[in-house]
């Protein structure tokens, strides 16, 4: 089951953040009946929990909060229903950061939500070979939801 909150000003389209996230899902191999929470929250609280979980001051454009440590399946072994976990953005950072990046912020929440998911799933970036496997999956998973999106 996918849940999505917003507990901000932002208009979130609920829907399409709960079709990606089954979407995502879907490309690695997880049971459909994993549990994924997605929360938007304003900055203070995204401060407060970047400060509480990582030690580091101020809003931060995502969190992920894994649970059961699921990892990807494959087409003939998907992974099994459990919990996986929590993913936290904020909106406000969100939107700043895709002026720089040249799109809407609707598409780096999306980027954001996309990149939070695969966090939960194992996937890391801190060297240069899972950075490159981390953002090229990131990427393909984004580019062929909103293709399919749009058709």
């Amino acid at each position: 089951m996918i849940e999505v909150n917003n507990e901000t000003d932002a208009q979130i389209d609920e829907a399409e953040f709960a079709a990606l996230g089954a979407f995502v899902l879907e490309q690695m191999h997880v049971a459909a009946e994993a549990d994924l929470a997605i929360l938007f929250v304003d900055e203070p609280a995204m401060e407060e929990l970047h400060i509480k979980w990582m030690d580091e001051p101020g809003p931060t454009d995502v969190l992920s909060f894994p649970m059961d440590e699921l990892r990807p399946g494959t087409a003939d072994l998907p992974t099994p229903a459990g919990l996986l976990g929590d993913i936290v953005v904020c909106p406000s950072v969100a939107a700043r950061q895709a002026v720089t990046a040249g799109h809407s912020a609707e598409e780096e929440m999306l980027l954001l939500t996309t990149h939070g998911i695969l966090h939960l799933l194992g996937y890391d970036h801190a060297e240069p070979e899972e950075e490159k496997e981390m953002f090229g999956l990131q990427r393909q998973l984004l580019l062929t939801f909103l293709a399919n999106r749009a058709s």
